[in-house]
């Protein structure tokens, strides 16, 4: 019988033949052959487990995985290209290099053992040389696989981790969305001569816009806006720290207010307000963030507003006929430069007119992703002349419902904040509590 391992070729004496002890399945229904493959392939360093036949090599994989398998073409019941497509049909964490001996050359008989799996093809009668220079390559191939295999378990287990950490951001973001809200607690008051409403939206978890207010002795509160550069945590912070200077809870530590000598409070202008946060800016908050602001004070009995408006857009009023009016020259941004004097301006609000300070993400929303064109005062103008008939939180949110329209998304780009003060005067008493 013709052996199928032509040995005419071996290697020298003193060869290495393999670095690695690799274990490889010997599939033929020859005893002969396996007998005479399974020598050759242990001088070369090869563990080698035999099979007789298609099933019970099969068998023999549902239990362990091999690196390389040599299966006979040609076997009664199961051959090998049957056995190679269910060899493929086990699940496995590595991978196996499948090599199909055959005598046949025909490329249809190629082409079938490729298309079932099959890695490569040996003819008979199998050459020593030829057959360790395959093995090599399949080993090399099955080594690149495993080494793959355990990178990608690497890589699964960094994105668990950083899943996990994403997990944790998300659930400290979302935490820190409803701390950041709770910092405007009431979004509607009524004052009686005045009917107060606030919108804070972010554009992400959390923002650089706050709006509040606060109220003082006698007739005046006082109204804010502001917007702080950048986005995202950073920003949110300086925003709680600037809600703590202007403290609607606290007078003490609201620095536009100053306790007189019988224990009230005296309003400061608005402009030594915007100086001493500048100040504070440079000399107590270690930051490159800078913001804008508006800040106003009403006095509710005779309807004067002063303000002063540092970088933060115009704020507009709406007079009782329905023109529309934007006020204020703008100063420099809070904590841009040191050392700034700011001004004020005043206007009177009479009873019907209605004041709106609204942050950049209004006046500078875009047309669209792609289009650069802003909403500018004159889209704002035009969405309080729209919704004229609208008061207090629904008019705040037809705004914003108009800004989507004019974006062409429900996510606005940047956070949208604003300010509504309806004033009625002195004459419209506040509502009644119940007891």
């Amino acid at each position: 019988m013709e052996s199928s391992v032509d040995s005419s070729t071996d290697p020298p004496a003193g060869t290495v033949l393999s670095t690695r002890s690799a274990h490889i399945l010997i599939v033929d229904d020859s005893r002969m052959q396996r007998k005479i493959l399974s020598a050759t392939l242990k001088q070369m360093g090869y563990d080698v487990t035999e099979a007789a036949s298609g099933e019970e090599a099969l068998e023999l994989c549902r239990g362990r995985q091999f690196e390389l398998i040599l299966s006979d073409w040609m076997m009664p019941g199961m051959d090998g290209p049957e056995f190679c497509a269910r060899f493929r049909d086990l699940e496995g964490d590595s991978y196996g290099y499948f090599i199909l001996l055959t005598s046949k050359s025909e490329r249809d008989d190629i082409a079938k053992g490729l298309e079932v799996g099959a890695d490569d093809f040996i003819t008979k009668p199998v050459n020593a040389v030829e057959l360790r220079a395959r093995l090599t390559a399949g080993q090399r191939i099955v080594n690149m696989q495993r080494q793959l295999s355990q990178k990608n378990k690497q890589l699964s287990l960094a994105f668990q981790r950083i899943q996990a950490l994403y997990d944790a951001i998300e659930a400290d973001l979302a935490e820190g969305k409803r701390l950041q809200q709770s910092l405007v607690r009431d979004r509607y008051k009524d004052l009686g001569a005045a009917e107060l409403s606030l919108l804070l939206r972010s554009a992400g978890h959390v923002g650089g816009d706050l709006v509040g207010w606060f109220p003082t002795s006698g007739s005046q509160i006082g109204l804010y806006a502001i917007d702080v550069s950048g986005h995202g945590i950073t920003s949110a912070l300086l925003t709680a720290r600037l809600a703590g200077y202007l403290s609607s809870t606290s007078k003490d530590q609201n620095i536009a207010l100053e306790r007189t000598v019988d224990n009230w409070f005296r309003t400061l202008p608005p402009h030594l307000v915007v100086k001493r946060l500048n100040d504070l800016m440079f000399q107590d908050i270690d930051t490159e963030h800078y913001f804008t602001i508006c800040l106003a004070i009403v006095d509710l009995r005779s309807g004067l507003v002063r303000m002063t408006q540092a970088g933060h857009p115009h704020p507009a009023v709406q007079r009782a006929d329905g023109m529309v009016e934007f006020f204020g020259a703008g100063d420099l941004p809070v904590g841009l430069v040191p050392d700034v004097d700011y001004s004020s301006f005043s206007f009177f609000l009479s009873p019907g007119d209605r004041l709106l300070l609204v942050s950049d993400g209004v006046t500078e929303c875009p047309a669209g992703p792609e289009n650069p064109e802003m909403i500018d005062q004159d889209g704002l103008a035009n969405i309080l002349s729209r919704n004229r008939g609208l008061a207090g939180p629904a008019l705040l949110e037809a705004m914003v419902w108009d800004l989507t329209q004019f974006f062409g998304a429900d996510d606005l780009p940047d956070d949208v904040s604003a300010v509504l003060l309806e004033y009625h005067g002195q004459d419209r008493a506040p509502p009644v509590l119940p007891p």
